[in-house]
């Protein structure tokens, strides 16, 4: 069995991930790979994806880069103009700034404050921010400071501008609504675009409105699932990032069926998180590219 180097792996330091988008051409793997070489770094993993539908390519690089990466950066900044690339450079694991949104239902909330409790999900949470005030328990729990902001058809604009205030002060990378039963403003939407994630159950559009699980039992519905996208202004026709189901039988009840839908909820949330966090997602029109 191979031996690990003691110099080697005391050398090693926290990956970067490089992600980038733009127009199929030749060369783009072959440009990218010189420019890490020439910083001295390695590349660990590499990902990319030509979409032939719509002409675009995508990349995405996890590579040990030694000692400053300005030179890198310079050298990435060289290629995006020859290639006509839209790029980013992160470290690997770094936190994101996050603020996550709730109304009165917190099995979302409380699953991703386990799970960035336990180290299992890269945030950084500087907030949770709540239009009820039924979750300050919970965020306290966390010792995650919770913000109320009340909306109502008055306070509407107000409660927007204190959460893009809120978001502008402590550096917010990402919003995720974990059941946020309110509708944010298109201007929000374009401000935030790309970097704003809500969870919904697939029942939309059938069932739309008021008790959509008693709606979907009165139905006899066989599967259940929910979908995991990012905010645009157009309601619940994000990019979608993430879906799963669960079936149905005849045997469950409507209070059975609440709870296999919040697992659901639960499970692909925290998975789109997840993998925007982990720079995994790129937005690719309407769709998404996810590496996995």
């Amino acid at each position: 069995m191979p031996v690990l180097d003691p110099a080697f792996a005391a050398s090693r330091v926290t990956p970067l991930i490089l992600t980038l988008s733009c127009m199929d051409q030749p060369g783009i793997v072959h440009a990218v790979s010189g420019a890490i070489a020439a910083s001295g770094g390695n590349i660990i993993q590499s990902q990319q994806f030509g979409d032939t539908d719509t002409g675009l390519f995508f990349m995405r690089v996890e590579t040990d880069l030694p000692g400053d990466e300005t030179a890198f950066r310079q050298d990435m900044a060289v290629l995006a103009e020859r290639f006509g690339m839209t790029w980013q450079l992160d470290r690997q694991g770094r936190p994101l700034r996050t603020v996550i949104m709730v109304s009165k239902e917190g099995h979302c909330l409380s699953d991703l404050l386990y799970r960035q409790r336990s180290r299992a999900l890269p945030l950084d949470i500087a907030a949770v921010v709540g239009n009820h005030p039924d979750l300050a328990p919970l965020a306290e729990f966390y010792g995650v400071p919770f913000v109320h902001l009340p909306v109502t058809p008055e306070t509407k604009a107000q409660a927007e501008a204190a959460l893009l205030d809120l978001i502008e002060r402590e550096g917010v990378e990402l919003v995720v609504l974990a059941r946020y039963m309110q509708i944010l403003s298109d201007q929000l939407c374009r401000q935030m675009s790309g970097r704003i994630i809500n969870i919904h159950h697939s029942f939309l559009p059938s069932f739309k409105g008021a008790r959509p699980y008693a709606q979907a039992y009165a139905r006899g519905v066989k599967l259940m699932g929910a979908t995991a996208h990012y905010v645009t202004a157009d309601l619940d026709e994000g990019p979608i990032i993430e879906q799963d189901v669960t079936r149905i039988t005849h045997a469950d009840s409507v209070a059975a069926m609440v709870q296999q839908g919040q697992d659901v909820e639960r499970r692909v949330l925290a998975q789109a998180v997840t993998w925007h966090a982990e720079h995994r997602v790129l937005l690719n029109g309407h769709r998404t590219v996810v590496f996995r």
